[in-house]
């Protein structure tokens, strides 16, 4: 165990590794670099460099005795998310132990915000999709996720004199977003499950588990332990990145004395520590935000538009249709409406100093459906890219137009809060 404070000054390599964390904990840090790389993806898929992009995107690469020989594309679905949502299982398992997810009446209206948030989309995409056929229902799902380093991007930059509460809010409900998309993705995007590969999974999983708790952290004993677990698990046919949940939830989160990490000093010196679950979302969520998740949409943005004629074409079609309007107008109908019912019964209330018309303009911002949205979409319709790029213009399409509104919304009432401010301090 290392008991040096993680705040006292190192080499040149800690240096670097704050300046990294510093950068990767800024939230709208990481949702420009996320939208740099949607936007490089689109510039690429419809210029002349489209044949290079679909070249790098669709070479494969690995062991082919062991059934990886994947493409690049789909190395950065299921290899790299599956450190975001690694990271995603840590921050998921904190809130629920320490975080604001412990008590359930203070978690209850984000809790069933989310929840309203999932459903209103979904059925919105199925209203839109009902009569179609050829398995269009499929991609119910794809409208139901918030990205979380978009939506609370865009909070940061537009809402910065609006109460505190109202980003809590956001963040309480896209954690629990993430956990519902992370069940769908596990219950309804998975089939042809095989036992022994899933039973498997357990050994690795399990000893990773116990050499956690007891306050291991060498990388070169856990990594190959994830990756294993990862391996079953994708063998298995389930979704490779519910290893990643199941491995963020297997680190424990209280400090204990033998799983614990310096973590600065009080005002008498007494160091302080945290729980490994912490310490390795703080460490691997660098690697998640400026790496894994950027090439993932890099990889998985790409799309090319055909100009307006063809986008005239797309917009006509019931799965973008049921995308858009699930994103744009499902996800504030949803959370607002489950909110306002909530609140409507005893012991349930908003915090004081939220105002509807605030929750009307991050409901909206809850809309941009990116980094999960993309991926459930490539689960949705395995094999059938004449609907590949219908689905990525539709869910880059609904989140743009909810950013915006959301965003313009969110803009003005910050205005006006800060403008009343600065006369109360005249």
């Amino acid at each position: 165990m290392h008991n040096r404070p993680t705040d006292q000054p190192g080499g040149p390599l800690a240096a670097l590794s704050r300046k990294l964390s510093a950068a990767a904990g800024n939230d709208a840090f990481g949702g420009t670099l996320l939208l740099l790389a949607a936007v490089a993806a689109l510039v690429l898929a419809n210029t002349p460099l489209s044949g290079w992009y679909e070249a790098v995107r669709d070479f494969r690469v690995g062991p082919s005795a062991l059934h990886l020989d994947l493409t690049i594309g789909t190395w950065a679905a299921d290899g790299l998310l599956a450190v975001f949502f690694f990271v995603v299982g840590l921050e998921l398992k904190e809130e629920f132990v320490t975080g604001r997810l412990r008590d359930p009446r203070q978690a209850a209206v984000p809790v069933a915000a989310a929840a309203g948030g999932v459903l209103a989309p979904a059925l919105i995409f199925i209203g839109f999709n009902l009569h179609t056929g050829g398995g269009a229902l499929n991609g119910w799902a794809i409208p139901t996720a918030t990205d979380i380093a978009f939506a609370v991007a865009v909070l940061a930059v537009v809402a910065k004199n609006l109460p505190s509460a109202l980003r809590i809010f956001l963040l309480t409900l896209a954690v629990v977003d993430d956990l519902i998309a992370i069940t769908i993705i596990a219950i309804a995007y998975t089939a042809g499950v095989q036992l022994g590969w899933l039973l498997a999974a357990i050994v690795p999983l399990a000893l990773f588990a116990f050499l956690t708790y007891r306050g291991v952290r060498s990388w070169w004993i856990l990594v190959p332990l994830g990756i294993l677990t990862w391996y079953c698990v994708h063998s298995a046919g389930v979704h490779a990145t519910v290893a990643g949940v199941l491995l963020g939830f297997a680190v424990p989160v209280r400090p204990t004395p033998r799983a614990r990490v310096a973590h600065g000093t009080d005002a008498d010196g007494v160091i302080r520590y945290e729980g490994l679950a912490g310490h390795f979302a703080s460490r691997w969520g660098v690697f998640s935000t400026l790496f894994a998740v950027p090439v993932f949409a890099f990889f998985s943005a790409g799309v090319e538009t055909g100009g307006l004629s063809g986008l005239g074409e797309t917009f006509a079609d019931p799965i973008v249709l049921g995308i858009v309007c699930g994103l744009v107008l499902g996800k504030p109908i949803g959370i607002l409406g489950t909110t306002f019912l909530l609140t409507r019964l005893p012991f349930f209330r908003l915090e004081k100093s939220l105002k509807w018309i605030d929750m009307l303009g991050m409901s909206m911002v809850a809309g941009i459906g990116f980094t999960v949205a993309l991926l459930v979409g490539e689960l949705a319709y395995p094999g059938m890219e004449h609907l590949a790029g219908e689905v990525k213009i539709g869910i880059l399409s609904g989140s743009l137009i909810a950013a915006v509104l959301g965003g313009i919304l969110l803009s003005i009432r910050s205005g006006m809060a800060g403008n009343q401010r600065e006369r109360l301090d005249v």
